[in-house]
């Protein structure tokens, strides 16, 4: 059996094992500097088993471009794992790289409405269409207490279901902010 086909996409020095990373810079353990805001000529369609990312997705601008471009290099069992900071998060303004920011329905407007949480997003904006598998609010905290508190108490509480997550981002969100969002996302082939 082949070994799966995994890319990494910003890296950085942090690089998963078993994965091939690409970075903008020429960093140790990067294995191919490339500017994804260009593209991902470098992959063939549908030859990508996973893509693994982790706080990179918040800097990209031409947002669009990428996720159409990991719509092709993906195979049709194959599976984008992304992390990035959540909207409500105070410390992600501080950040200048930030150019964008995410909610739990921020993928749901590539997805099939059929699919979608409770609350429906327009999916009209583009043709190709992915499958948001998991979603995961992340709760942590600086400070020792709050992060145990948050942790162990907020979390479970918020990831219980589809429902709570959906009250939590309408109604509480800025009470107790997410430090950050985890996605599981398969394109719909």
């Amino acid at each position: 059996m082949d070994q799966p086909y995994i890319i990494e996409l910003g890296c950085g020095t942090t690089k998963m094992e078993g994965a091939i990373g690409v970075d903008r810079l020429p960093l140790p353990g990067v294995d191919i500097v490339a500017d994804v805001e260009k593209g991902l000529p470098f992959l063939k369609d549908n030859s990508v088993d996973k893509i693994y990312s982790n706080h990179f997705f918040e800097h990209i601008s031409n947002f669009e471009f990428l996720i159409k471009e990991i719509h092709r290099v993906l195979k049709k069992e194959g599976c984008l794992y992304l992390r990035v900071p959540h909207f409500s998060n105070p410390y992600f303004y501080s950040d200048y790289t930030h150019q964008r920011f995410f909610g739990l329905y921020t993928f749901d407007y590539f997805s099939n409405p059929k699919k979608q949480l409770r609350r429906k997003v327009p999916s009209f904006y583009g043709e190709l269409k992915f499958v948001v598998v998991r979603r995961k609010m992340i709760f942590k905290s600086t400070f020792l207490i709050r992060g145990i508190f948050k942790h162990r108490i907020i979390q479970p509480l918020v990831n219980f279901s589809s429902y709570t997550q959906e009250l939590y981002e309408e109604m509480f969100c800025y009470l107790i902010p997410c430090q950050e969002i985890y996605f599981e996302i398969k394109p719909d082939k």
